[in-house]
């Protein structure tokens, strides 16, 4: 009988995970993983939320309503549910039982083109529009840390990736791992195996709920800017973007407002492509005597800040890399799509702040005269905001997963129903998600320090700290002694920038709070 329940659910196991996969692959087929990237790693969690402890800690939820409808219909392809209906919670693809499918002959896989794609969405969103103010503080040496921050991001993707293999008995090398998670728990092992893992998680919702204050606050001030004339403040315009994003704490699934990815995308690339455009018709005015190697101690801290927030991609390349038709074409699609982002970025804010030097605002569309500025920032405040939902369903689901949906080891009371259905109080918490988002963008409607923060703590963390200390930590014996040196140096100045820029940061920030406090 013992037998008969053990075969009994491994069979129940394996119809799960092929299930599973057939989800997750519909979903990259049909989004093209655009859904997942459209803005600075905004999908990071949507696409990696793959902490084992998690998963494990969801599997005898699954295994249970799964045995009780064998026969049912499967899910339709690329419905990704967030709300769980009768056939339990979506399991991610990092799954063990997933990880066995993942080369499965029937998954739809993506080319490097597609892969370069999603990273250069990650890496080339609206955010870029601070990196003029950075020069502002940096002169030259801000374009030098433009450059070498899409070098050392460019370096610690690849080594990020090649912990997620390992050499097998048979001296061949094979993929052991699936997330950054997974990889930061085989760090801790075996003394803390899901520390790391929770580490990663801490910080990825550190980022995503700052990216979405950060649309709020964008979009409040692209509008107060774009019609100074109308007796509505800065703060109001916040209240009304957000009355607007609070639906999406009664969205199901992000299958609608994917379909407007790529047209954001694209329509940011216009809108660059003008901003430039406009400040090559003045380049008879470029103010070169402005740009010096002299720096703003105080507020350069911050633009270091500004810059790696750009680059900020590394959460989710280890499930692009694991989607990728050719896993050996990484290598290749890392260094050309970091090479054009450096050199548009470089381009765009040279150009902006020599049009504009010392008169450069945090946000550079601010600075375009008013009969173009509308026009360009209400585009913008469109895309801030159908962006939005992005990030903020990625942190829910990561925070909704392991505080009330981790088995036994919840912190909470599960928040749905057992129809599925999200109970109340749940909504309730959303929704005051939401809320959050906004009491920050009003007491604190500052760009430029906000985003310099966020760079600084999870950004510098994400993608200079963790990846060289795992590399190191995994991999060791078999670096060359300049990996070594790469690694430790990266470590060193990345730790050094990101205490520098944090302090900074967090003093403007608990200035301009105590202002507005005042106010």
């Amino acid at each position: 009988m013992a037998t008969l329940l053990r075969s009994k659910l491994s069979n129940v196991a394996t119809s799960v995970s092929n299930k599973s996969q057939a989800k997750m692959s519909g979903m990259f087929a049909r989004m093209g993983f655009q859904a997942a990237t459209d803005e600075e790693a905004v999908g990071f969690a949507h696409c990696d939320d793959l902490d084992m402890e998690h998963r494990q800690g969801l599997q005898m939820d699954i295994l249970k309503s799964e045995s009780g409808e064998e026969g049912a219909e499967p899910p339709l392809e690329g419905d990704i549910h967030y709300q769980r209906d009768g056939t339990g919670p979506l399991p991610p693809s990092g799954s063990k039982e997933a990880c066995s499918e993942l080369s499965g002959q029937g998954k739809p896989k993506i080319t490097a083109w597609e892969a370069g794609w999603n990273v250069t969405n990650a890496i080339q969103g609206m955010f870029v529009l601070g990196l003029p103010y950075a020069i502002l503080h940096g002169g030259y040496l801000g374009l030098f840390l433009i450059i070498f921050a899409a070098v050392v991001c460019c370096y610690t993707g690849k080594i990020l990736i090649a912990c997620l293999y390992e050499e097998n008995e048979d001296g061949e090398i094979v993929r052991v791992r699936d997330s950054y998670v997974d990889i930061a728990n085989a760090c801790c092992a075996p003394r803390f195996p899901t520390l790391g893992g929770r580490i990663v998680n801490v910080a990825q919702i550190i980022e995503l709920v700052m990216t979405c204050i950060l649309y709020v606050v964008v979009s409040g001030n692209l509008m107060y800017n774009s019609f100074p004339n109308l007796p509505v403040s800065q703060k109001s315009w916040s209240i009304i973007a957000t009355a607007v994003l609070l639906p999406c704490a009664f969205l199901k699934n992000l299958k609608a407002v994917s379909k407007f990815s790529l047209l954001c995308t694209l329509a940011h690339f216009v809108i660059n492509i003008l901003v430039i455009a406009y400040c090559l018709s003045r380049a008879r005015d470029w103010a070169w005597d402005k740009v010096k190697f002299y720096i703003d101690v105080k507020k350069f801290p911050i633009s270091i800040g500004i810059i790696v927030f750009s680059y900020t991609s590394q959460i989710f390349l280890p499930s692009l890399e694991g989607n990728m038709q050719n896993p050996k074409e990484f290598h290749c699609m890392m260094n050309w799509t970091h090479i054009a982002a450096c050199i548009l970025k470089g381009l765009f804010a040279l150009v902006a702040y020599l049009t504009w030097a010392d008169e450069t605002k945090e946000v550079i569309t601010d600075n375009l005269p008013s009969t173009i500025r509308a026009v360009v920032n209400i585009f913008l405040v469109a895309k801030a905001l159908l962006s939005y939902p992005l990030p903020f369903f990625a942190a829910v689901e990561v925070l909704e997963r392991s505080l009330f949906q981790d088995g036994n080891r919840a912190f909470f009371p599960n928040c749905y129903g057992g129809d599925g259905r999200l109970k109340s109080w749940g909504l309730t918490l959303r929704c005051a998600l939401v809320v959050f988002t906004l009491l920050m963008a009003i007491y604190v409607p500052h760009f430029a320090l906000l985003m310099g923060l966020t760079g600084s703590l999870t950004g510098a963390g994400l993608c200079f700290l963790l990846p060289s200390l795992f590399h190191l930590k995994l991999l060791w014996r078999k670096l060359l002694w300049h990996h070594v040196f790469f690694d430790v140096a990266i470590f060193v100045i990345g730790g050094i920038c990101s205490v520098s820029g944090f302090i900074h940061s967090l003093e403007g920030l608990i200035e301009a709070f105590r202002t507005n406090a005042e106010d």
